[in-house]
């Protein structure tokens, strides 16, 4: 796991700008802190920061060349099915000096060009260099997991992990209004936008080939298209995903380094916990809460299991506090406007984590690709279930009439209730834009003084929902869109930040391309989301965590906004003079989320002022 970037000069004009590189390479420090590697070649400069987990020694220091040179590689990730890879490269009589996955890459790469993408299984973003064709090649994961953000004008194309590598080159930083529109309706920015104009990120399962000045990008992976005819019985696909589960699970424990568990005790993390338990005799776990707020804290779940897996596991309590303390830091490694607001917990559970470990398997992906979020549920009672869309056009006045938010039960019911409502009445384009939002077109535009009027990369993102069929096209969807652009880059952000590597087994294509193929009933019913999942562990988990509330991985931000943070919005949000000098919003709107934030019917305000508060701490940073 670790940090790359990189630059191809067009001409002499680009040229310059290599000067650069290391200066681009050490803003990746914390993605890996074991060594940096530069590599210049005529107008080319690759850099590489190394977090060491595979193959610690140098011998597998970064950029790798092979072949005398002809390819020299930059490689952030793992393969996991590297050493049969290996075995079989040296069946071809290619001989290896280090034992990392890179070099096999490299390898392999050279014998088989873009068709190597295909064989692989693991998560990463690369890029070779070909000396002799004198061309570039950069490829990211099929689902997402790696970031890989690029940047091309007339003299030159610069890639890297993370934004900052990028802006690092000197190149010109101005606000996509395109981009902050969407950011301010989803607290995240799509690919292939970014929010400085001209930077793009590569999409999941695409490449890039530079050569001659002129860049291609082609994808060569994408999921399922529609549900195939599946023959298996439910108990034969629970012992098929038992099976599959178990492989990803053993992949993704070879480490040379100290590795364990998250265990928030949510389902998820609890079977991989249970999968990896067989693995090793003295698995590590690792669980975080909240003081004083036990509507966001889960921790006695996660002891369950570690009790019952019989784990050494280690719980970390936040407070308020605590929180606050650590909070520069955290927006400080926010790359891009990034306002998911689980991203602090999971930042300070991987900082914890780091202390003990310098790998941790997480159960990130289930809820996308088995139905595990709110909004599914949701969506199949508005598909399947009159009685149920009955009772709540009957709720919905009286919902409509008290406080609605997320931070008491009773409140976020009422505030379901009121979007279940409003998302029934929608086609499925239209309501799944609503379900993934906090905002509307309406509300961003009254609130930026440039607001964007092109809705085609919305509707070319929703376009899959136009021929609707079932469920799995909406997973479908939550996959390809929500899970690289929100949930895996605040993973990504939040553990490369401490130096961790997180892998992600329900990511496993393998697994995934076979989930894909399960019907929708196996997967949703009347009574259960992850129906297989839960059902393939029901024996092995403890009784406890079935038949309760789901809750994501959430923080009391709407408390937290109103006293901990009072201060740094008043400076940063809430101060007309300001607002106004910057004119990129209408201070009235601002004010108007202020009043709806402190009032006793917030809704989703907390989540938009936060959105606003981390764009205002990123642009005095960055632009």
């Amino acid at each position: 796991m670790c940090g790359i970037t990189g630059i191809l000069a067009f001409n002499e004009i680009g040229r310059p700008s290599l000067a650069l590189l290391e200066q681009a390479t050490e803003s990746l420090a914390y993605r890996g802190p074991d060594h940096q590697g530069i590599y210049t070649h005529q107008m080319v400069g690759l850099g590489h920061r190394r977090l060491s987990v595979i193959d610690t020694s140098a011998n597998a220091h970064q950029p790798f060349g092979i072949r005398d040179g002809r390819y020299t590689i930059v490689f952030n990730g793992e393969i996991f099915n590297y050493k049969e890879l290996k075995q079989d490269l040296n069946s071809k009589g290619i001989q290896f000096r280090s034992d990392s996955d890179t070099e096999v890459l490299a390898h392999l790469f050279a014998l088989e060009g873009k068709k190597c993408l295909e064989r692989l299984n693991g998560f990463f973003a690369f890029a070779i260099y070909d000396t002799v064709e004198q061309s570039l090649f950069i490829a990211r994961d099929r689902l997402g997991i790696k970031p890989l953000l690029y940047f091309q004008d007339g003299t030159k194309f610069l890639f890297g992990s993370e934004m900052n590598a990028l802006l690092a080159y000197g190149i010109d930083r101005s606000i996509d209004h395109e981009a902050l529109n969407y950011y301010l309706q989803l607290n995240y920015t799509p690919a292939p936008l970014t929010m400085v104009k001209g930077i793009r990120k590569l999409e999941p399962g695409h490449y890039l080939e530079i050569k001659d000045g002129q860049i291609s990008k082609h994808q060569y992976y994408k999921l399922p298209s529609s549900t195939p005819t599946f023959e298996l019985s439910y108990h034969q696909a629970k012992e098929k995903l038992h099976e599959l589960l178990a492989q990803s699970v053993k992949r993704r424990m070879i480490a040379d380094v100290p590795l364990g568990c998250f265990l928030s005790g949510g389902i998820d993390s609890s079977v991989i916990t249970a999968v990896a338990s067989q693995q090793t005799s003295s698995l590590k776990t690792f669980s975080i809460g909240f003081e004083g707020n036990k509507f966001f804290d889960e921790t006695q779940y996660a002891e369950l299991v570690a009790q019952k897996f019989k784990t050494d596991h280690t719980t970390f309590r936040l407070s308020n506090e605590e929180i606050g303390h650590h909070l520069q830091e955290i927006v400080s490694h926010i790359d891009e406007p990034f306002a998911d607001s689980s991203a602090i917990p999971v930042y300070l559970l991987c900082k914890k984590t780091r202390e003990h470990v310098t790998v941790a398997l997480s159960g990130d992906g289930a809820d996308e690709i088995f139905s595990g979020y709110n909004k599914h549920a949701a969506w199949w009672k508005i598909e399947n279930d009159q009685k149920f869309k009955t009772l709540m056009r009957l709720a919905q006045p009286i919902a409509q009439m008290l406080p609605k938010s997320r931070s008491g039960s009773l409140s976020n019911r009422m505030r379901q209730v009121v979007r279940f409502t409003k998302a029934m009445k929608m086609a499925p384009a239209q309501r799944y834009w609503f379900l993934a939002s906090f905002a509307n077109h309406v509300q961003t535009s009254r609130l930026m003084k440039q607001p964007s009027t092109d809705f085609s990369q919305q509707e070319s993102w929703m376009q899959s929902m136009n021929q609707y069929h079932d469920l799995n096209d909406l997973l479908r969807l939550d996959t390809q869109f929500v899970l690289p652009n929100d949930m895996l880059k605040k993973v990504d952000l939040m553990s490369m930040a401490n130096s961790l590597e997180v892998r992600v087994p329900f990511l496993d294509h393998e697994l995934v391309q076979f989930v894909f193929c399960l019907p929708e009933d196996m997967k949703i019913n009347q009574s259960l989301r992850k129906r297989i999942l839960q059902d393939t562990y029901r024996d092995t988990l403890p009784p406890e965590l079935y038949n309760r509330p789901k809750k994501g991985f959430e923080m009391p931000l709407l408390d937290w906004l109103k006293t901990t943070l009072r201060s740094e919005l008043n400076e940063h949000l809430f101060d007309k003079d300001k607002i106004e000098a910057q004119g990129i919003f209408h201070w009235n709107e601002i004010q108007t989320l202020k009043t709806q934030l402190f009032s006793a019917n917030p809704e989703d305000s907390h989540a938009r002022v936060w959105a606003l508060y981390v764009f205002q701490k990123w642009q005095a940073k960055y632009l």
